[in-house]
């Protein structure tokens, strides 16, 4: 039986070697990790780079990811792509691979109607027997998804066959929006890397989609949220937002550069490479600040667990 999404779900970031292949050794590590830290599910979205991926390596991927997660919890597999045709091809994909989830964002090539967007995601939603997590990813790439889009799916296929992760900006308001509008009733999902994670939280969120760079700081904020401590609560949310806020410079490459550069300082991953073309790279002094924050976050980490 499918797992049900909660908590923290940490995106997979796709790992490389030097001759561009996927580094599988690294993968196994980047996934043992987010078990060992507290993950409570994982799954793949855009900064596992899944839109510079071929179509074979998308579904290898997800077949690799399932595999390596060995039932420790909840996977999900991104399948957005400009056709319906792809996207099923994808999620079928990951309902054979073992997934309990997908998630989709709308095509990005084009401006879709709010009926043809009811339509597209009424297609994956119908073609898999899965959890379908309805991704508005507009702060990266493509359209934002109006409200009645969000309620229609809801009301035609209920909470636990559609789950929502809405990121276009402002990203609070929205939240809290949808959760009106559908009474409570929309199962609500973050994902702005941490730097919105406590407004968020507040307004009533089953879970959070930060990347793996900071999960051990992701995983002690959500605890402290969960019982209540607001002293540990900022000091583990205040790196996490400098260190986002450093990222969102560049936009999705920023996020890629940095994350990746944070997982090969943590011995994850042995290249921090990414598929070309890219828009940005991480200078000196950039890494030097993170590095600043990362050993903020780190002593608040330590002191959490205390």
């Amino acid at each position: 039986m499918p797992k049900r999404l909660h908590g923290v779900l940490p995106i997979v970031h796709t790992p490389f070697l030097d001759d561009d292949s996927i580094d599988v050794v690294s993968l196994r590590r980047e996934i043992d990790f987010a078990f060992d830290t507290g993950a409570d599910g994982l799954g793949t979205g855009m900064v596992s780079e899944i839109l510079r991926l071929t179509s074979n390596e998308r579904i290898s991927l997800t077949h690799q990811i399932v595999d390596l997660a060995a039932g420790r919890g909840a996977v999900f597999a991104a399948v957005g792509a400009e056709s319906i045709q792809q996207a099923l091809v994808y999620a079928q994909a990951a309902e054979q691979a073992g997934c309990d989830a997908i998630m989709a964002v709308p095509p990005i090539t084009t401006r879709l109607s709010e009926s043809a967007l009811v339509d597209y995601f009424c297609a994956l939603a119908e073609g898999v027997s899965l959890t379908l997590i309805v991704q508005d990813a507009s702060g990266y790439v493509g359209q934002a998804i109006p409200l009645s889009v969000y309620v229609a799916l809801l009301e035609r296929y209920g909470e636990e066959k559609i789950v929502f992760k809405p990121e276009a900006a402002p990203i609070g308001p929205n939240l809290s929006a949808l959760r009106d509008a559908t009474g409570g009733k929309a199962r609500i999902f973050e994902g702005s890397g941490g730097i919105l994670l406590v407004d968020s939280y507040r307004r009533g969120i089953a879970g959070t989609m930060p990347g793996m760079e900071m999960l051990a700081g992701i995983v002690a904020l959500w605890r402290a949220l969960q019982r209540g401590d607001e002293m540990a609560v900022y000091q583990l949310y205040y790196p996490i937002c400098a260190v986002v806020a450093l990222q969102l410079q560049a936009g999705l490459d920023g996020f890629l550069a940095i994350e990746k550069h944070l997982l090969v300082r943590q011995g994850l991953f042995a290249t921090a490479r990414r598929r070309r073309p890219y828009s940005w790279d991480l200078d000196r002094e950039t890494a030097a600040e993170v590095e600043r924050l990362m050993t903020q976050l780190d002593r608040a980490v330590a002191e959490a667990r205390t």
